[in-house]
């Protein structure tokens, strides 16, 4: 469509001399004689650009376009002046209002139509520029929409509610970081005797994170015939998969160019009766067992991240824990959480600091370890989720 310009002055000579100039050119002319008639011409057709005379009966050239620069609907369409005068306060005065440009009488048409083109080129860079913004802005919405959606997703993932068992306590605390993350933990009970406890970490932040975090939450179901149950012919007509195999499975199930994600995992299983773990890793920082002599000891057997197909196999390990003993499975939101002076936290502090707590009720122990993280922080906010989990052995097994 061919671009509009209004063109006002309250000379006919004037208005029939730039209409010749300027339709030749291929726009499309609209007229007005007088100030008036030109803020209502202006609301009624929206021009692409308005020439517009000083001098004018009923409203003058400054007090058209002081109103038009007023008004949402048309302050953005680009005005140059039209006059005979031709000193700088005039000129100062129309730029102040909002003016583009001035051109000065008598019109010279080289002059006029370069400087038509130059800012109906800038108006339509403009208004794309403007079209483009809006368009992010709709598009940054709808990412935090599907970013909050898949927040939601990765808190209803986190237990409600701790395992009912006679001789462990269980706490926890989940921080999730401004941008949504692939941490995630659980607990399932296998049989009466088992409970399955898991903690990960998907690499990457953002949705596709979430999503691999809500898949393999989904694979570590505890129904039989699943990843972590499988059918036999005999009573009890099923067996507990060991952690390696579990870990395996999940390393051949997702590999690193289907997803372009890894993670990491501490993988267990705790028999409730006996005390008895039987464990293993998959590149996660080593869960931390703190004995009730305060001593610490690390749970390190485990193998290489899951994702590279079983480069490094899955040793396991076996611990048992006692009354009084405390095990902690964490990410590393927390060691490689980063204060303002760029220190970071640190598997000493938090080694320090979850004996200094190892005397308090275990709930309060996970909170007051988040408050050295804060503390730690100052003002900084967490660059990752901080998760930590806490199993207590209250009876003796």
């Amino acid at each position: 469509m061919s671009e509009t310009i209004l063109v006002v002055d309250d000379m006919v000579d004037n208005r029939n001399l730039l209409r010749v100039i300027l339709k030749k050119q291929g726009y499309e002319i609209v007229e007005s004689a007088d100030g008036e008639a030109a803020i209502a011409t202006c609301m009624q057709t929206l021009p692409d650009l308005v020439l517009l005379d000083i001098v004018m009966p009923k409203k003058n050239g400054y007090e058209v376009c002081d109103e038009l620069k007023d008004n949402e609907t048309t302050r953005d369409i680009p005005v140059i002046f039209l006059s005979a005068r031709n000193e700088a306060a005039d000129k100062i005065r129309g730029l102040e209002l909002g003016a583009v440009d001035y051109i000065t009488k008598p019109f010279d048409k080289g002059e006029v139509i370069a400087r038509v083109k130059t800012q109906l080129q800038i108006y339509k860079l403009t208004r794309s520029l403007v079209a483009a913004n809006r368009q992010l802005t709709e598009n940054q919405k709808k990412i935090e929409e599907d970013l909050k959606a898949a927040g939601h997703i990765q808190k209803s993932l986190i237990p409600s509610d701790a395992p009912k068992t006679r001789n462990f306590n269980f706490a926890w605390c989940f921080v999730p970081c401004e941008h949504i993350g692939g941490d995630i933990f659980n607990f399932h009970h296998l049989d009466e005797n088992h409970l399955s406890v898991y903690i990960l970490d998907v690499s990457g932040h953002g949705v596709p994170s979430a999503m691999v975090t809500v898949s393999v939450h989904q694979r570590l179901q505890p129904g039989i015939g699943g990843l972590t149950k499988q059918i036999t012919d005999t009573p009890p007509y099923y067996t507990i998969v060991p952690p390696s195999k579990v870990l395996d499975q999940l390393d051949h199930e997702y590999p690193m160019e289907r997803f372009d994600k890894h993670f990491t995992m501490a993988y267990l299983i705790l028999n409730t009766q006996t005390g008895a773990i039987r464990y293993t890793s998959a590149a996660h920082p080593m869960p931390v067992l703190v004995r009730a002599s305060g001593e610490i000891e690390l749970l390190d057997m485990g193998g290489s991240i899951v994702g590279l197909g079983g480069i490094i196999p899955f040793e396991e390990g076996e611990i048992t824990m006692h009354k009084g003993d405390r095990l902690y499975l964490y990410t590393d939101g927390i060691v490689e959480f980063f204060n303002e002076a760029g220190e970071a936290y640190g598997e000493d502090r938090f080694y320090s600091n979850l004996m200094k707590y190892n005397g308090e009720a275990l709930e309060q122990t996970c909170r007051q370890m988040v408050e050295s993280l804060n503390h730690f922080g100052g003002e900084r906010k967490a660059q990752d989720d901080i998760t930590l989990v806490a199993i207590e052995c209250c009876q003796t097994v």
